[in-house]
């Protein structure tokens, strides 16, 4: 098992030591937006975690709130989810994980049913 920590965090998501990272994206139509809200997360809140991202296991999906980031120690980090619609749009929000290789493969998991839906 290869894992990472996490060496940074903000509002564009969560780089972790291997250089792979961690953000959510919404195919936006107009009015609404659609987001994991990883600018909530400070660095501490993952001091002393370590992440295997080889397979699906490093976060679990809550419906209606977020996702929860699994460490192999530790305890699972919240990440809230937030959508608002105004008018009929889409509601969809990818979980995305990058590699830090230029040349690495990209993965998606849909996690739409993982937010706090306000709609118009």
């Amino acid at each position: 098992m290869n894992t990472v920590t996490v060496r940074e965090v903000g509002a564009g998501g969560i780089v972790f030591s291997d250089g792979s990272r961690l953000y959510s994206h919404h195919d936006q139509d107009c009015c609404e937006r659609h987001e994991l809200t990883f600018s909530d997360l400070k660095l501490q809140d993952f001091e002393g975690l370590e992440f295997d991202l080889s397979g699906d296991g490093f976060f679990q999906r809550v419906e209606g709130f977020g996702i929860r980031l699994i460490p192999v120690n530790g305890h699972p980090v919240p990440v809230p989810g937030h959508g608002y619609n105004n008018g009929y749009y889409g509601s969809n929000i990818a979980l995305i994980l990058t590699s830090g290789d230029p040349k690495g493969a990209e993965r998606r998991w849909d996690v739409s049913e993982c937010q706090e839906y306000t709609p118009d």
